[in-house]
């Protein structure tokens, strides 16, 4: 099983800042000092009110999801998609996934609530070895939980 040599190759944790599983990954690379940012709407606007600063997220000129999305995923080497089951993926985790396809980027997608996603991520890590990593999925208004699932499963993963 891989250890925390995918925290030290880590070197940026990209992220459109939105609430749920976009922060849990801002988060978990601000506490481990991990550098972070990406692309957000035009305006700073998320669903809770103004993404903030700390997240150090460049505006895009756009203000819709698919234009910041497809920067956020060419400038990472790999995206990791977080969702609450497979039975439930929103169309901005279906358009993330299918982008990241589009751009031959490795994707995983990862129930974020499952026994098996820690092992899931390490491998997935392990075997793409990305310096630079899109974080994704589900918003908390949909999933309540998952930014604190997604953030300390991450934190378990890069320690």
């Amino acid at each position: 099983m891989a250890n925390s040599a995918e925290y030290r190759r880590l070197s940026l944790v990209i992220s459109g800042g939105q609430t749920g599983a976009d922060r849990g990954g801002l988060e978990a690379a601000i506490v481990l000092g991990i550098p972070h940012g990406g692309w957000c709407p035009a305006g700073r606007r998320a669903e809770d009110g103004r993404i903030p600063d700390r997240y150090r997220l460049i505006e895009h000129s756009s203000s819709s999801y698919r234009p910041r999305t497809k920067s956020n995923i060419a400038s990472a080497d790999a995206t990791i998609v977080f969702i609450q089951d497979e039975q439930y993926v929103t169309t901005g985790s279906l358009f993330t996934i299918r982008e990241a396809a589009c751009q031959l980027k490795p994707c995983l997608v990862v129930e974020a609530f499952s026994s098996k996603a820690e092992a899931e991520v390490r491998a997935f890590l392990a075997t793409h070895r990305p310096e630079s990593l899109n974080v994704a999925g589900s918003r908390e208004s949909r999933v309540p939980g998952i930014q604190a699932a997604v953030a300390n499963l991450l934190l378990k993963v890069w320690r």
